[in-house]
């Protein structure tokens, strides 16, 4: 269980206003929740039969290739990487028929890197499946590379194509639905009550993360002890909550970063998901923590400068993991008394907080108490609900992300223009 350390938060959280605008925000989100306040619930509607049917389904996509790509930008692939990583040991890329290698693309548009893919694509000797994740359907990205890889695909697979792509999009919207309803492709739904950025535990995580050899099941298990938790409505016993009033009142009190620190490198991609969902839920109305991540102990010799002597208008937030497989030992006399690599870790992290607190920096330690899909489980739905009790503290929506939508409808303009001018 994720159990947060507030120590040096440098926070009160005692303010009976503060107490009871978080129960009446509890009481919002469970009892008179906002239209995409689905993932609330989520963990305990899915039923073990649905997440059954997923891991089926990516069960036969995992006999059938050696690659799998999935195409999404933003929360459609952001908690998928972040899981990947997580759990699957750094040096196992996969590459063969029942362990595939997994690709991501549709989250940029580097000519580069499609390049490269296409050598992916157009290899006999690789098998290929395809995953398209998109709420909309409609996102300039991932639409076009869709497009782009279909088009490749279909050279090589003809008309068995629809066997090799999964579609995982909302029913009530965009195209994609009816495309693989056409053309009998297999498709999952989006809720249409869940935001990108908080779908990690639908399938936009859960049919990918589970081709990748990750148990879904415990996945949600986790999200299920977490929903659990958390579901204390008064802040003094609820450590997700204490942590969205704590980012709060420091915002409130003129910090305007978050800073996440990781000292596990396969937890850096988790961070990644922390930035969009924190970013674009709570930066909105010049208001919000502008979240920003380091990999510890490397940053230390960069960017450590920075935390030590730099602008002190920031927060700290460390994922610490507890049980580390501890079996590298260092030889004698080369680190002191350290006799082992994650003991040596762990020092590290007292050493960098102490010097920190000679600043008076308020950081945060949420400990995590191993790597597994149940904590990853935990993780996903501790963050999802400690964000929203944080925005609605800030008094804005959670759900919306208008600055996005601005860059899209930008982006529309400039290529119907493009289109127009053309003789």
């Amino acid at each position: 269980m994720i159990q947060a350390d507030f120590t040096n938060a440098h926070t009160d959280l005692t303010d009976p206003a503060l107490i009871a605008r978080v129960a009446d925000i509890h009481k919002r989100l469970h009892h008179h929740p906002d239209f995409m306040c689905g993932w609330v619930k989520y963990p305990f509607q899915v039923s073990d039969a649905e997440i059954s049917e997923i891991a089926e389904a990516a069960q036969k996509v995992r006999e059938k290739c050696s690659v799998f790509i999935v195409i999404g930008i933003g929360g459609s692939y952001l908690g998928t990487i972040a899981g990947v990583n997580l759990l699957r040991p750094p040096f196992d890329e996969g590459g063969t028929m029942g362990n595939p290698r997994i690709i991501f693309a549709g989250h940029h548009l580097s000519s580069e890197y499609y390049n490269h893919l296409m050598t992916v694509l157009e290899d006999p000797a690789e098998e290929i499946c395809v995953c398209m994740v998109s709420k909309s359907g409609s996102t300039t990205e991932p639409k076009v590379i869709y497009a782009i890889i279909k088009e490749a695909l279909r050279k090589r697979y003809g008309d068995k194509l629809s066997e090799r792509i999964t579609i995982i999009t909302d029913f009530n919207q965009g195209y994609l639905q009816k495309e693989a309803q056409d053309n009998h492709i297999r498709c999952f739904e989006i809720p249409s009550d869940i935001g990108g950025r908080y779908s990690v535990l639908t399938a936009v995580g859960l049919f990918p993360l589970a081709v990748a050899g990750i148990d879904i099941h415990a996945i949600i298990g986790g999200a299920r002890q977490a929903a659990s938790v958390f579901m204390e409505p008064r802040l003094e016993y609820n450590d997700c909550y204490q942590y969205a009033a704590t980012r709060y009142l420091q915002s409130a009190a003129g910090k305007r970063m978050e800073i996440f620190e990781v000292y596990e490198g396969n937890l850096l991609y988790f961070t990644e998901w922390l930035r969009q969902l924190f970013a674009e839920s709570e930066c909105k109305d010049g208001k919000g923590l502008f979240p920003a991540a380091m990999q510890m102990t490397t940053d230390l010799h960069s960017l450590g400068q920075f935390l030590q002597e730099g602008r002190q208008d920031f927060i700290e937030t460390i994922l610490f993991v507890e049980n580390i497989e501890d079996k590298i030992k260092i030889p004698a006399g080369v680190a002191g008394n350290c006799t082992s690599l994650h003991c040596l870790n762990d020092i590290i992290r007292h050493s960098v907080c102490k010097a920190h607190q000679k600043n008076n920096t308020p950081n945060i330690l949420l400990k995590i108490s191993e790597f597994s899909a149940f904590t990853f489980g935990e993780l996903v739905y501790f963050f999802e609900k400690a964000c929203a009790m944080s925005c609605y503290l800030t008094g804005v929506d959670p759900f919306n992300q208008p600055g996005v939508e601005s860059y899209k409808t930008e982006l529309k303009e400039s290529i119907n223009s493009m289109i127009n001018s053309i003789p």
